[in-house]
């Protein structure tokens, strides 16, 4: 009866490359739908993302301060920036769900109730990573940016509006990114493309590796930027390290209660 079930999820799953081809056409056209429409909101309220986004530069330079802009188009060009990352925020339960969904086609059936599971737990952690540059992360940074330019530079900061929306827009999608690690390694493992044992030793790699990707994301003058996103990326490598032993540990626990039965 167990070889019959394995046949029929063989079956059921099997797709062939034009299938695989047109389920991605598919989710790409859905996930892009829903984008649309939450940048067409996100449009609408521009001016309350543009008040929370720059929070952290009033907590640096004070409430008096005021960015600036040195091109006509500067304004237009970063409120549609700003309109389009805060529609990938709002829309990423949607964007998620898609990519999950068209990785879960070429799952067998035991294996997709793994992806329901996930996509809540994926948009989560991308929130999460969000909120945390924006609220904790971004004012400490800046901070520490205008006091160099001031006590080590001597200069005065005056930041650009199209300046600052680039930089805090891109480390808000870096940290939401980056909170997707333990998803995928638990994922790589469940799965059998990594086992437990390759991904412990393989820590020294990822510390390096997360390093150097933390440096080509952030500012390279910022060492606080660099370490405030690699010291959470190892943390959650390692979060996704401990999901994985505790995976296998329920399978080997499943096994032993299975051999009892049988015998």
């Amino acid at each position: 009866m167990a070889d019959t079930g394995k046949k029929n999820d063989l079956i059921n799953s099997s797709m062939s490359l034009g299938d695989h081809l047109e389920e991605l056409r598919v989710r790409i056209i859905l996930a892009l739908f829903g984008l649309a429409i939450a940048v067409v909101i996100c449009m609408f309220f521009g001016k309350f993302i543009i008040s929370f986004i720059e929070r952290p530069y009033f907590i640096a330079l004070g409430p008096d301060a005021r960015l600036q802009s040195l091109a006509p188009a500067d304004g237009f060009i970063s409120y549609m920036n700003i309109a389009m990352i805060s529609g990938a925020v709002l829309a990423s339960p949607w964007i998620f769900y898609q990519m999950w969904m068209f990785i879960s086609a070429g799952l067998y059936p035991n294996e997709r109730r793994w992806v329901y599971m996930i996509v809540p737990f994926s948009v989560i952690l991308f929130v999460a990573g969000v909120l945390l540059f924006l609220l904790f992360i971004a004012p400490v940074t800046l901070k520490f940016l205008v006091m160099f330019n001031k006590e080590v530079l001597g200069i005065e900061s005056n930041f650009t509006f199209k300046n600052y929306i680039l930089f805090i827009t891109g480390m808000m999608l870096a940290f939401g990114a980056g909170f997707q690690t333990p998803i995928v390694i638990f994922f790589l493992n469940k799965f059998g493309l990594l086992s437990l044992q390759a991904i412990r030793k393989s820590r020294k790699f990822v510390i390096l590796g997360i390093v150097v990707l933390a440096a080509a994301i952030t500012p390279g003058s910022d060492l606080f930027s660099l370490f405030s996103l690699a010291i959470p990326l190892y943390l959650l490598f390692e979060f996704g390290v401990l999901l994985c032993y505790f995976s296998e540990r329920k399978k080997r626990r499943n096994k032993e209660i299975n051999l009892q039965l049988n015998d």
